[in-house]
């Protein structure tokens, strides 16, 4: 039995002075029961716990420890600039150098602006776009996740064409009336909702491929649908691919699907774990920015030194090593067929979504395509799955809708170790 002595301690100290005792929501447990782990350090494929206990993760930190945690090409990147100073608030080599490569590696970006977050990002894109077109609306899909900004917490009126309503209080009716919500995968759905706010909407924003409803993969044609949409609209095509950038591929999701959207924004990877985000497209677009032009977005913390050289490191790693995408999807492949061939054994229903070095694992015999199917899961089974998971020192992410993200550092002999686990997991839950 894996003890959380020291973990429960600090989760109670903690509620007194931080809410929920966790600084972001999903981190404290509550989809899954039971009390977080706080973990003291990382290593290739594990996690230690304040208890001493090991995990094997699959998360890595949602998404950007692609090569492990403390990869030492990134480490040493970290540690040679640390000297230097962890700020200056003024322009850095580092900041021309990693734009470069950003703006050669991904297909719609012609010029990049670094910032702080994801959240930061998205935000930032929606007011360019907004600016640029003149137009206030932006369309948003149900259970794409795109930051905490006002303008995307919003969820689905009754209808297509139904405007949305804040899913927070604090997000007021005004920022509401101007976000419209279709559901992911539908088409048609799109169509209805841009005809019958003609001229009106500025952008639509989706995650490629989604991570934040668990994993979902776009239907065949649903990106390209969107593309010719926005072309014969004037709308501007925003691609979120804060978790899918450089993880799929090295031009992101638009690389691997051929195609290229008008707005990108990105994060985790770019930093290398360090906190970072950055926004970028067509140069005209980009043009509208402070101080070229009147679209105004700052940071004192953008470009930070120490953030750009380990970003730096970990692009250029992947850049220079192709090779690293066909490990990461021969072992995610493995893994979920390992998992098929259990939940087939012992008579599970089931739906497991996966692309590349992303998966997820859906208790319903539903094909999962948008969030409604997404929904139809049995999340009291996952959160019991999880917890025997967590026992036999596996970490998954503590809810049914986030995705899982592999490392170069989970080999052949750790994946089968994964599956093994698995199946005692799910013998186990069933019993319950």
């Amino acid at each position: 039995m894996i003890q959380a002595t020291v973990s429960n301690e600090l989760f109670q100290r903690a509620q007194n002075s931080i809410p929920g005792g966790v600084n972001s929501p999903v981190r404290a447990f509550q989809a899954v029961g039971g009390n977080p782990r706080f973990m003291v350090s990382a290593k290739g494929p594990y996690l230690y716990d304040e208890d001493g206990n090991q995990f094997m993760d699959l998360i890595n930190s949602w998404g950007p420890m692609i090569l492990g945690h403390a990869a030492e090409v990134v480490n040493e990147a970290v540690q040679k600039a640390i000297p230097n100073s962890l700020s200056f608030g003024a322009p850095t080599r580092k900041e021309v150098e990693i734009a470069e490569l950003i703006v050669s590696m991904v297909p719609g970006i012609e010029k990049v602006r670094m910032v702080n977050s994801g959240t930061e990002a998205t935000m930032s894109a929606i007011r360019v776009a907004r600016g640029y077109t003149g137009r206030d609306k932006i369309i948003k899909f149900e259970g794409c996740y795109h930051g905490h900004g006002d303008s995307f917490l919003i969820s689905a009126g009754s209808g297509a064409i139904t405007l949305g309503v804040p899913d927070s209080p604090g997000v007021t009716k005004g920022t509401a009336n101007d976000t419209l919500t279709a559901p992911y995968n539908n088409l048609e759905a799109l169509k209805t909702l841009t005809a019958a706010n003609k001229g009106q909407v500025a952008a639509i924003i989706l995650e490629p491929v989604a991570g934040n409803m668990g994993l979902v993969t776009p239907q065949p044609g649903f990106l390209q649908g969107l593309r010719t949409l926005c072309d014969q609209e004037g709308i501007v095509l925003i691609f979120d691919e804060v978790m899918t950038g450089f993880r799929l591929a090295p031009g992101g999701a638009q690389e691997l699907f051929g195609v290229t959207p008008d707005m990108t924004t990105l994060g985790k990877i770019i930093g290398g774990g360090m906190p970072v985000g950055a926004y970028g497209g067509k140069r005209e677009l980009m043009d509208y920015v402070s101080p070229a032009g009147p679209v105004y977005q700052a940071g004192t913390l953008s470009g930070n030194p120490i953030a750009m050289s380990a970003g730096m490191a970990m692009l250029t790693f992947l850049k220079d090593h192709p090779e690293t995408y066909t490990q990461l999807d021969s072992t995610a492949a493995s893994i979920v067929a390992g998992m098929q061939a259990n939940m087939q054994q012992l008579g599970l229903s089931y739906t497991i979504n996966r692309i590349g070095s992303m998966f997820s694992i859906f208790f319903t015999n539903e094909e999962v395509v948008d969030f409604d199917s997404a929904k139809t899961s049995d999340t009291a089974l996952f959160g019991r799955y999880f917890n025997s998971m967590l026992q036999r020192g596996i970490y998954l992410a503590p809810s049914q809708y986030e995705a899982l993200f592999l490392s170069t550092a989970i080999t052949e002999n750790l994946a089968e170790q994964y599956i093994q686990a698995n199946y005692e997991s799910l013998q186990e839950v069933l019993k319950a």
